[in-house]
């Protein structure tokens, strides 16, 4: 049986293609081996050791994947940094995962500086992949090394940052355990056999950001499984159906709004590519409309594969076949996993009863990194945990999502914490209260709304809404800012002082549903008897 894991199949077929960058070059198998291994020596070099931690700021490039392989045979921890983020929101990362390297694409170097700055960070453990003021350039990472396997070579571990519901970005660590990186890319091809992927065969398109749990999870295992890799820079719907049919693409993981996109290309587009080499394509991370998957099907073939999952590890998974005899699941528990859904006491509920979704992990234990009382909030009896979503599962424990929690919005895939943007917007000199909240987007699944109460005095206008998204703007990434803004005399709230979010929610919904003017969701929104409602 030919072999799995990454550092053996290069060893095996060293010039087979491992990666396809968005601009076209190739690289091979073995110039990725040595390249990882010169990295590998280079961060030793540098003094790390076991339970070290290195972090990176970088698109869907070559480089972000070498710097990813080398930490995973050298027992240190990676942290992939969201690069849409700020300056402060980058340097709180760096600080609490306790970076020792720091690797940064050229065109997040402004953001990278900024962090920098306000940490007092070590420059000369800065390298940049093209040129950032200050910062070393990546080849000294690895000029002169060895493209040699390490000696004394452990697996690493990944350290993803998932925000909560506070604002703050939680830290998702595992134990290091003394395993062979090879025994650890088992994992992931064992990963890939529940999406019915085949190893040595397969060409995975990664469409999405490297530094996101899914995509970047899927293109590592796509790696071990020998695949070769090509890298999509800036998604487009018709560039997307081209590469498939020029590269022969196998795999993908895609979010629906991908899907809605492709869908809404012109039928001529649409039926002149040919799709025939699609053998999965992987998607979750947001609800989907079941008429549009349907429609994606009867397009693209029993191919989908549903997930659902968290970056703490659990979830479900639905092929097409089951899905279509069960519209709406998002699958039954992970071979070697399970979901139970808990009311408020954490007792378990029987079937077609919404509750609060608990599941456990496959993949180990974790914890939010630094703060044990996040870590023991979201756990049950069992080694169950929750991140917080509502749902229920029938008489044969196929899960069915009712809602997220109350706050957290997703749009396009991307998970958004309205306490964040609150946080910000309520630091203005003119904000007296505010509320964000998600609300009904035909393409993205939800948008940012916010609310705002003014102070006293202060004159409403396009204009101070401009100089209020400005003012987030500098502290907050693009993705996360309102893409509307209405201003209200009031904002509900309960006597115990919490924000009446739901009904703010279910007035916008009914205004979306019922194509309101802004003139006649005022008056809604002002009605005594709707708030008392």
């Amino acid at each position: 049986m030919a072999s799995v894991g990454f550092w053996s199949i290069a060893q095996e077929t060293p010039e087979r293609t491992a990666v396809i960058s968005a601009s076209g070059e190739e690289q091979t198998f073995v110039q990725l081996f040595e390249r990882v291994n010169q990295i590998s020596h280079g961060l030793r070099a540098l003094g790390l050791k076991k339970g070290g931690a290195v972090a990176m700021i970088m698109s869907n490039v070559p480089e972000y994947l070498e710097v990813f392989l080398a930490s995973q045979q050298i027992g240190v921890y990676i942290t992939p940094i969201n690069y849409h983020l700020t300056g402060p929101e980058i340097a709180y990362i760096l600080d609490n995962c306790g970076a020792e390297v720091l690797v940064v694409g050229e065109k997040f170097g402004d953001a990278a500086k900024k962090a920098i700055d306000e940490l007092g960070y070590d420059l000369s453990r800065c390298y940049s992949v093209g040129e950032i003021e200050g910062f070393k350039p990546y080849a000294e990472l690895f000029e002169g090394q060895s493209g040699a396997l390490p000696e004394n070579r452990l697996a690493g571990q990944l350290m993803l940052y998932t925000s909560g519901t506070t604002g703050r970005p939680k830290g998702v660590r595992r134990p290091l355990e003394d395993n062979d990186p090879d025994a650890t890319a088992m994992m992931s091809t064992l990963m890939g056999a529940l999406f019915d992927l085949k190893a040595h065969e397969g060409v995975h398109m990664v469409t999405g950001p490297l530094y996101h749990a899914a995509p970047g999870g899927f293109a590592a295992g796509g790696l071990h499984m020998g695949h070769t890799l090509v890298l999509v820079e800036k998604w487009d719907a018709e560039e997307c159906l081209e590469l498939i049919e020029k590269y022969k693409v196998t795999v993908s993981h895609m979010v629906p709004t991908m899907f809605y996109r492709c869908l809404n290309l012109p039928e001529d587009v649409k039926q002149k590519h040919d799709l025939s080499s699609l053998d999965c394509i992987i998607h979750g991370a947001a609800p989907i409309a079941i008429d549009k998957k349907k429609a994606v099907i009867d397009w693209w073939g029993p191919v989908l594969v549903e997930y659902y999952g968290a970056t703490e590890g659990g979830g479900a998974i639905c092929k097409s076949a089951a899905w279509l005899e069960k519209p709406g699941t998002v699958g039954q528990a992970w071979p070697g996993s399970q979901i139970k859904i808990l009311d408020e006491d954490k007792n378990e509920l029987p079937a077609n009863e919404a509750g609060s979704v608990f599941m456990s992990s496959m993949i180990g234990e974790f914890e939010y990194y630094k703060d044990k009382a996040k870590t023991d909030k979201n756990r049950a009896p069992g080694g169950l945990f929750t991140v917080g979503d509502v749902g229920y599962l029938d008489e044969d424990g196929w899960l069915y999502l009712c809602d997220r929690d109350s706050d957290l919005i997703i749009s396009g895939g991307v998970n958004i914490y309205p306490a964040e943007v609150e946080k910000t917007l309520i630091l203005h000199d003119k904000v007296e209260d505010v509320a964000v909240f998600g609300i009904p987007n035909e393409d993205f699944g939800e948008s940012v709304q916010a609310v705002v109460q003014l102070k006293l005095g202060v004159e409403r206008s396009d204009a101070l809404k401009e100089e209020l998204l400005d003012f987030a703007k500098e502290r907050l990434a693009k993705f996360k800012l309102p893409r509307a803004m209405d201003f209200a005399d009031s904002l509900p709230r309960l006597d115990t002082g919490k924000l009446y979010k739901r009904f703010l929610k279910e007035q916008y919904k009914e205004a979306y549903e019922k194509s309101m003017t802004v003139a006649e969701l005022d008056t809604l929104l002002e009605t005594e008897e709707a708030v008392e409602d």
